[in-house]
């Protein structure tokens, strides 16, 4: 739309958006640390009695399933693995920062987040069932879980343009990135690399929320993440799990499959699972 700024918007409401806690900073600093050790993280951790409490409240819950009740973040750190906590305690900080109902305007905030959710943990189950060493499982979740978090300041600073997106995606049956480009001149990939800057999300991250929607253009050293949050997209889209305002997802090629060497058939097997893991990863959106 002639005269109006979008990329501006966008960037204006970013920078109003509340940063993550020191703590969380803190947390992603010490675990860049090859040498990070349990007694390191715990030390950190333990500086917000909040996040603490929300730790222990995710490892204590359905989603793992560990039959005995950890109260010592420390004995929970040596349990999971120094990337596992990472990972819930930024995933956990990151919802807190975006989960606001009132905020949502063309989106639906219930829908957006089951999505992120089945995205999540599809990506986890892929890479379970591919073999990937349970130490970097949980970056295939907090990687799915955020992959489209671009989409809430497009939604929330240009809802009424926002609206005009998915129905021009609607209309023309084309993925809702390419309508985003052609509308607002940025997708929600871009939106959310500025929040990934703008918060320090670096590695798989801050990779898949660039580049889930071009994947075939990836040559990081995060493939193997990004390429099973595609798919996991894919998979969340086309089974109307949730809602992320995309109708008509685009399609990874067999290569994709080929690249993760995985079936494509591997996707019908996943539905119960996958609703199963939801309802209990919905501990996360409770904490946010």
């Amino acid at each position: 739309m002639a005269g109006i700024d979008f990329k501006k918007s966008v960037r204006d409401y970013i920078t109003r958006m509340p940063s993550l806690p020191v703590t969380v900073s803190k947390v992603l600093e010490v675990c860049n640390n090859p040498r990070t050790s349990p007694i390191d993280l715990d030390n950190v951790i333990k500086l917000d009695p909040v996040l603490m409490g929300k730790v222990l409240k995710l490892i204590n819950s359905a989603y793992y399933g560990l039959g005995t009740q950890v109260t010592s973040l420390a004995r929970a750190i040596i349990m999971l693995g120094v990337n596992t906590v990472k990972n819930l305690a930024l995933s956990t900080a990151v919802i807190d920062r975006l989960v606001d109902k009132g905020a949502f305007q063309a989106l639906n905030m219930d829908g957006f987040w089951r999505h992120s959710l089945c995205v999540g943990v599809t990506s986890k189950l892929i890479a379970r069932r591919r073999g990937v060493d349970p130490a970097s499982i949980e970056e295939y979740f907090a990687a799915g879980l955020l992959h489209d978090i671009g989409k809430i300041p497009l939604n929330n600073a240009l809802a009424e343009d926002y609206v005009r997106t998915m129905a021009l995606s609607d209309r023309e049956r084309i993925p809702l990135f390419l309508s985003e480009k052609r509308v607002l001149d940025l997708d929600h990939c871009e939106a959310g690399l500025v929040i990934a800057e703008s918060w320090k999300l670096s590695g798989a991250i801050g990779d898949t929320i660039a580049y889930h929607h071009t994947h075939e253009s990836y040559r990081g050293e995060h493939g193997d993440v990004v390429r099973t949050v595609a798919i996991a997209n894919y998979f969340a889209n086309r089974e109307g799990i949730g809602f992320s305002g995309n109708l008509y997802p685009d399609k990874p090629g067999l290569e994709v499959y080929g690249l993760l060497d995985i079936e494509k058939s591997m996707l019908e097997e996943l539905e119960d699972p996958v609703n199963a893991e939801i309802e209990k990863a919905k501990v996360f959106l409770k904490l946010g």
